[in-house]
């Protein structure tokens, strides 16, 4: 049940975790409750599925990474999960996952890499696409251009 306390506590998260060493301790302080009581109902927000997941937002840029490529292949159903396994093995794969092929957009396995310069990360594709499988899918690489925006999860119906 969505009590006053946890609907402030969805608002706090709504705009991402304090960036320090106890941010539930923190959170907690703003809504004058224990860290514990924070910690235990992000629990109960779990069991119940209002809250499935944490993810981190990198600002990418900020970092000094500016070669940023999504790389997509088109990959029969059978073989998804052996070459995302492929994937996952290199430690610059920053992102891997499957969405459904489109009649417009025939892709259906993603993997983003982040890197410093569009050399190093053109060949770290090369080092992916020499398994002599992988060469047998057709695939694209799109380097971002522009980053608009990014930001958390916003919770409707809950104000800041």
């Amino acid at each position: 049940m969505l009590d006053n306390l946890n609907q402030q506590l969805l608002v706090q998260l709504a705009k991402g975790l304090p960036i320090c060493s106890r941010p539930y301790l923190e959170i907690g302080e703003r809504l004058g409750v224990s860290e514990t009581e924070i910690i235990e109902r992000l629990k109960q927000f779990q069991t119940s599925g209002i809250i499935k997941r944490f993810g981190v937002i990198v600002k990418h840029a900020a970092l000094g990474y500016r070669a940023n490529a999504m790389c997509v292949w088109q990959v029969p159903e059978t073989e998804i999960d052996e070459i995302a396994e492929y994937l996952l093995e290199f430690s610059f794969v920053t992102l891997c996952y499957q969405r459904p092929a489109l009649p417009e957009w025939n892709y259906n396995l993603y993997c983003m890499i982040h890197g410093k310069d569009r050399n190093t990360v053109l060949t770290q594709i090369a080092q992916i696409n020499s398994h002599p499988q992988i060469q047998t899918f057709t695939h694209q690489v799109l380097f971002s251009r522009r980053c608009f925006k990014q930001r958390g999860a916003v919770y409707h119906g809950f104000s800041s």
